[in-house]
């Protein structure tokens, strides 16, 4: 979206209708489960405007939570309806806009490994088993706080880094420290080679130096989703 997307503010529903982008299998090409065959639900909508964000998430429509589930089933089962992915990825966007607590409960329940990335910035209460990256972002030259309840549930912090933004050049301390949570760098996409290499050259620096994990866009490389 490059900043261009209007800023939406959470919703307010029992979960059972979610504004959804896109359901698409694909493999997870970051963080945590890097290279895991993986479905991924896009919600539509951001309550930030990033400038470097790459997604659109604002082409969206209403799907009620039934339709929703069967469809990451279908998407999750080979050709001779095995299930051979078993991760879901709910991502936007931010997924914390919307009351997504149901939709976790019904995918743990059905045997899926649940992960969401969010900005920090809002909360909801999910059940314990879903795995929680935050990638924080900042404006006016510092990152916005991560709140409170959600800081221990966060499961990783993953940093974009870019050599030529000083907002985005190293990683703050947003409450990593006090619980020990595991921090990943990736170079941002600035879509520019020579800022890309500049910021991998720095991902690779920071992640030597102070011993962080590398995160590299996986998917990107491959040329796929």
């Amino acid at each position: 979206m490059m900043g261009n997307n209007p800023i939406r503010k959470p919703t307010q529903s029992d979960g059972q209708t979610l504004e959804v982008k896109h359901i698409f299998p694909t493999l997870q090409g970051e963080c945590i489960y890097a290279g895991w065959p993986a479905v991924f639900v896009r919600l539509g909508g951001c309550n930030l405007a990033c400038k470097f964000c790459d997604t659109e998430f604002e082409d969206y429509a209403a799907m009620g939570l039934a339709a929703l589930i069967a469809r990451v089933e279908s998407l999750a089962c080979d050709a001779r309806g095995k299930r051979v992915r078993q991760l879901v990825v709910i991502t936007g966007g931010e997924p914390l806009r919307q009351n997504i607590a149901p939709l976790c409960e019904a995918l743990i329940a059905s045997g899926f490994i649940v992960q969401i990335e969010t900005n920090g910035t809002l909360w909801r209460e999910l059940p314990e088993a879903v795995k929680i990256v935050c990638s924080p972002k900042s404006t006016g030259g510092a990152y916005h706080p991560i709140r409170e309840d959600l800081l221990p549930r966060i499961s990783a912090f993953k940093f974009l880094l870019s050599a030529g933004d000083a907002a985005y050049s190293s990683v703050a301390e947003v409450g990593q420290s006090r619980y020990k949570t595991p921090v990943y760098v990736q170079p941002m996409d600035e879509y520019d080679a020579a800022k890309n290499l500049a910021n991998r050259k720095l991902a690779v620096a920071l992640a030597e130096e102070k011993g962080y994990v590398l995160s590299l866009q996986i998917h990107k490389i491959l040329g796929i989703e």
